[in-house]
Formats: C-alpha cells, structure tokens, sequence
C-alpha cells in the first residue's frame, strides 16, 4: 500500500518516426542556425553594446532582468521565453506565506490542495495526485525536485522561507534544453537574498487562524573582505482546522463525516548562504509533517494517526570566475538527501468492528552531481553557453510495510546515473534581432539518451518585441513509477521518458511607461505521457507509456506601476485554454478553461502603510467521476506597515476575504471528489530588524 499514487491518465502512442523525424529537423535547425550564426559573427554589422552583465546591473535597467531562462543575465524581453518576476516586495505586500500561493497569483497557473500537498497547475494541466513533477524547482540555480517522487515541494515542505526570497523566475514552456528532465512545462528559479540585503539581525513573529504561529530569526551582512553571510532558522506550528466534514463518511460508523484535529501541520527549516571572492557555499534544510485528515487510499475514517513527513536537505558549493574578459567559468558540486514516510491507519476486519493495523511507507533518496559551465562572449555578437552536467543517485530507496506485525510488502534498493551535455547560442544578427538556439543530449543508464532542442526568434521594434518560439522537453521516468509493488500494484522497469513539444508566439507591448502588456499563444503536444491503469491480463495497476494530450491557449497580461498613477502598481491577467485526451476527445481533468488574476499595490499613507489587494477567478474543473467543482472568486487582502519605528513593519492579512465557498478536484486516492477548500482565514505578522 503506497501513500503516493497519482491518478489515471489515458491515451494513445504517436508515431517514432515521425517523432524522430520532427526531433531530427529541430536539432539540425539548431546546429545549422549556430554555425550559420558563427560564420556570420563577423559579418559587416556595427558592434553591438552588450546589456550589463551581473546583479547590480539589473536596478538600474527599466526593463527586469531574468537569470534562469538562458543561465545568465538578460532582459525579459530578450529571454527565449514568456517570463513573469514576483520580487520581495510583492511578496511582502500581499502577505504570501509559501511558494504556492505566490504561484497562485502567476498568470495561467493555479493550484489544486488536497489538505496534504499543493499541485501546481500550467497552461491546463495539473493532474490530480502528481507531485509537480513537470515543472522544474531551482533555488539559486540548485535543482529541488527529488530523486524517488520527483517531487517540487511548493507548500509548507518548501525548503525555502518567503522571507528569504529576492525574486522568483517563473519561465514558462519546454527547457530541457538547459536543464533536462522535468523543465517541462516550465522553470521556477527561487533566487535567495544575500547578506547584503539584511546588514545585521532580522526576527518575526507571526499569528494566524487555527492557533497557527511561526518565527524566524536571520542574520545576514557583507564584511569588509567581501564576505557576504547570511543564516536563517524558522518553526511553523498549526493545529489546523479542528473540525472538518466529508459528506462521503457521513454515517454513525464513521463518525458521521467529522474528524477533528487531524489537519496539524508542523516544520522548522534552516538555511545558510556564504560567499567568498569566488565560491559560494549554501545549503538547506526543512522537515515537515503534516496530518491527513481525507481518508485517502482507503485509510481508516476518522483518525488522526494518518500523516506523512517530508525532509530535504542540500549543500552546494559553486565557484565563479573570469577567465577572461570576454568568458566566464562557473562549476557546482552538491549532495541532496530527501526522506518521506507516510503513516496509514487501515480497518482490515471488513465487519463493524474495526481491527487497526498502520502501514508505513519510507523512503529514502540520496544524490550528488556536479555541473560545469562556459559562458563567452568572445565571438562578435555572440554570447554561447556549454556545460555539462553529472548526476549520481546512488540510494534510491522504497520500503512498505505493516508494522504491527511487521509485514513487508516492498523494499527495493536501487540507484542510477546520469549525464549530460547542452549547448547555447544567442546571437545578435542585427540591433533589433535574436536568434536563441540550444540543445541539449541527456543519457541515462536507465533508459539511453534523449535529445532537447529549443529555438527563439526575437524581434524588437520600437516598443514591442516579438518572440517566436519553439521547444521540446522529457521527463524521465522516476524511481517510484518504475519500481513500486505492492498490493494490488506491480513495477515496470522499462518505462520510458514522456515528451512535449511547444509552438508559442509573445508579443510584448510599451503602451506606456507604467504600462506593458504581454499575450501570448501557445499549441503544445504530449506523447507517451506516463499513466497509471490497470493490467488487463492481472488486474494489477502499473505505469504505463499510454497518454497523449494536446493544448492550446492564450495569456494575456498588463503590468502596470508608477507615479503616473499615483503609486499604484501590479498586474492583470487572463487566461484561456483547453487541453484534452486524444485517444477519448475529452477535456482533462481539473483543467479550467477560464483564470484570471489581479493584483495591486496601493498606497495609503506614502512610506507607511500600503494595501495589497488579489483578486484571482478560476473556472469550473471537471473531477474524475466527471463532475464539475464550479468556478470560484476569491479575494484576499493586505495591509502592511513600514517605518513606523525604524526596523519595524507590521503587516495583516485576510486570505479569501468573502469567505467564498469553493472545492478543489480529488485524486484517485480520494473517496473525495471534490474537496472543500478553506474558508476566510487571518494573519498577523511583526518583524524587526536591528
């Protein structure tokens, strides 16, 4: 019994030859496109001034810079990709508390939360039960998803504070081509603050509904050698909602759908930062366990003995240099340790009495890799990155077992390499247009090599900029998909790497200069989509290559802030969208065709007290018995107080602030098919800083 199953997703292979052939014509449009853009480099076109390259580059440019899509610095509106920035003053305002509800507010995502884990949705697809395993999670450029579940921790098992963060990349569409498997759909860069940012000691406290609290103590400063520190430790501790009601358990034997005090939800977390000329060496840690109060994969109702505790940690040493002026060198070593155990109360008497037996789930990952990179600006209006990148996960483990007896029904002990080589190019053919072409070749012992191309074509006008764009992506097949057993359940080894690929148009737009607009169109396709269902020739449930889905949609933006109109600033947007299944015709599960999002600053008293406002839409999801959950609005407010006293700040916050009623999907785990989400809920917070 494995307390992690995703739900079924169906569908149909594609051709390998035309894959094949279609893989073919892109990675030699992209060797093609770089050695056309090598030979032209010297061609009789004025020299180009190069953007301002580093950190402190980048305030004082009015257009953002992004580090994540192209692994170094440029503006949004050169990067190969539709790109949307949430700093630390957002998040400051508007109250955010984890990752996940700084994503909620990114246009064309949403999340789905099964009172466990928060699933992030993108460009209509978020399946119930994965564990964001499409999406990439970076801090710093250090990748987080693990090694059994493949797992990006968004909620209260980040590994990182909010209040830590400096800026968060959201790059969307296929980046295989820099980072390899799971930058599928997209690349979430959590870049951390430095010690220069803090300049001493920094505590909060923190209230909220549900007798949660939390506190964090930093220390952070840039000495006079250069040395930049900064340490942080955080505790979170809720009680959660002490009642909650399922009508699928409304019977006297099953406690008429109440449990109570099983929604608790506890962490403490710490991370450190140290830079030195050229090194820097950090790492991290979070350990969180959080009561399940669902019933899931048929557990016991009503119990609060059903729980799961998720632990990662990493160190990471990198090391920059010049090696001259035109190239810059960067290398990384790390080593990663993420441990899960879930805890399942199960009734096995099958009469009104129940007879108790807790089955247990713990597994354990361990890894090391390393990564070294090239960046040169040495050829004439070029600027080329080569890297290489070598992965060792050398525990791989998944256990499962009845514990009282001892009753073992999995314990497999695996490991795996892998490596890769990639290559980019982003040539300046003119002064208003770019060519960013790369690819990248992964190898797995598993499975054999695979190959990720992306092209961009990027044309600036006066005020707008278009981008052509098309990429391809995979992502590998994990630990947990291949080789779980168990009751009712069976491995399969020989799974395959699932693929998408992506066709986008952006158009970015000055209307003014508070004003810019983006929108965006997009087709893309995924084939051999990795599915779950059952054996026909055993009944048993194994992983599959079987889906095949496609999407199209459109995004629109408009980001606005300034003096002009008296300080206010945020952004709106809205997306449409429809992805289905291929094989059935049918729209996706927990896919809305309808979001939209709105958010603002608005300052009330200059320099001292502000008002965050969000207001987010998502339209009705169907559920996997092929219901609708029914759209929804919620609003959450802010109010967040600065230089009252010096070091002091004060903020409130109001999340779902009409109390609206609204559910999200269940997964196949669930007896759930919708599940009612949180009604209005508060948050205090003081900081200081001394």
């Amino acid at each position: 019994m494995q307390g992690r199953q995703p739900n079924i997703v169906h569908g149909i292979h594609w051709s390998e030859t035309v894959r094949a052939v279609r893989r073919d014509f892109a990675v030699g449009l992209i060797v093609g496109s770089q050695l056309l853009a090598v030979g032209l480099g010297t061609a009789a076109y004025a020299d180009i001034e190069p953007a301002p390259a580093g950190e402190e580059a980048i305030i004082f440019q009015e257009i953002p810079s992004v580090y994540g899509a192209s692994k170094f610095e440029q503006k949004v509106t050169e990067a190969p990709s539709f790109v949307t920035l949430v700093t630390s003053n957002d998040i400051k305002v508007h109250g955010y508390r984890t990752v996940a509800e700084v994503l909620q507010s990114v246009p064309g995502f949403f999340v789905t939360y099964d009172r466990n884990y928060n699933y992030l949705g993108v460009r209509g697809f978020n399946r119930p039960g994965d564990f964001n395993t499409r999406v990439l999670l970076l801090v710093d450029g250090h990748r987080l998803n693990d090694n059994l579940y493949d797992q990006a921790g968004l909620g209260t098992e980040s590994l990182v504070d909010v209040d830590l963060i400096d800026r968060i990349e959201v790059i969307r569409g296929p980046s295989s081509s820099l980072y390899g498997t799971n930058a599928f759909f997209g690349v979430i860069n959590v870049v951390t603050k430095r010690g220069r940012d803090l300049r001493g000691l920094e505590i909060s406290s923190e209230l909220g509904s549900w007798s949660s609290r939390k506190v964090r103590g930093t220390y952070g400063d840039k000495f006079s050698n250069g040395a930049e520190l900064i340490l942080s430790g955080s505790y979170f501790d809720s009680e959660g909602r002490g009642r909650l009601y399922f009508r699928e358990f409304d019977d006297p034997q099953t406690g008429n759908g109440v449990t109570r005090d099983a929604d608790d939800d506890k962490y403490p977390s710490f991370f450190g930062k140290l830079s030195f000329r050229e090194f820097t060496l950090q790492g991290g840690f979070v350990s969180r366990e959080k009561g399940i109060p669902t019933a899931s994969y048929g557990t016991f109702f009503p119990t609060t003995e059903t729980r799961s505790t998720d632990e990662h940690g990493y160190l990471s040493l990198k090391y920059e240099t010049e090696i001259s002026q035109e190239t810059d060198f960067e290398g990384r070593i790390y080593y990663d340790r993420f441990y899960y155990q879930g805890d399942y109360l199960y009734d096995v008497s099958g009469t009104a009495t129940p007879d108790l037996v807790l089955n247990q789930d713990r597994s354990t990952g361990e890894w090391w890799g390393t990564e070294l990179m090239v960046e040169s600006r040495a050829f004439d209006r070029h600027n080329v990155t080569a890297g290489l990148e070598f992965r060792d996960n050398f525990r791989q483990d998944l256990w499962n077992a009845d514990t009282d007896p001892e009753i073992v029904y999995l314990d497999e002990k695996g490991s795996h390499r892998s490596w890769a080589l990639f290559t980019q190019d982003q040539f300046q053919i003119s002064e208003n247009l770019i060519l960013n072409a790369g690819v990248r070749y992964d190898q797995y012992e598993s499975f054999g090599g695979t190959v990720s191309p992306r092209v961009a074509l990027i044309r600036h006008f006066d005020q707008t900029t278009v981008k052509a764009l098309y990429g391809e992506a995979f992502r590998a097949p994990n630990a947990y998909e291949r080789f779980y057993v168990g009751t009712g359940f069976k491995a399969n080894p020989d799974l395959d790497p699932e693929n998408i690929a992506t066709y986008e148009l952006v158009v970015e737009h000055a209307l003014a200069k508070h004003l810019r607009a983006t929108a965006t169109v997009y087709f893309y396709r995924i084939d051999d989509l990795i599915s779950q269902e059952a054996d026909p020739s055993d009944g048993l449930l194994v992983f599959q290559n079987r889906g095949n889905t496609e999407a199209k949609g459109l995004e629109l933006q408009l980001e606005f802030g300034g003096p002009e109109i008296y300080g206010v600033s945020g952004r709106f947007s809205y997306a449409i969208q429809e992805a289905m299944d291929r094989r059935t015709g049918k729209g996706l599960t927990n896919s809305p065709t309808h979001l939209a999002n709105l958010t603002a600053s608005v300052p009330i008293i200059e320099d001292r007290l502000t008002a965050g406002l969000e207001i987010a839409y998502v339209s009705e999801r169907t559920t996997l018995a092929r219901d609708t959950t029914g759209g929804y609005s919620t609003t959450n407010l802010t109010l967040l107080s600065t230089n009252l006293l010096k070091g002091l700040e004060l903020s409130a916050n109001v999340r779902n602030l009409f109390g609206e009623v609204f559910w999200d999907p269940g997964s196949g785990e669930h007896v759930q098919d919708r599940i009612r989400q949180d009604g209005r809920s508060y948050w205090l917070k003081i900081k200081y800083a001394f």
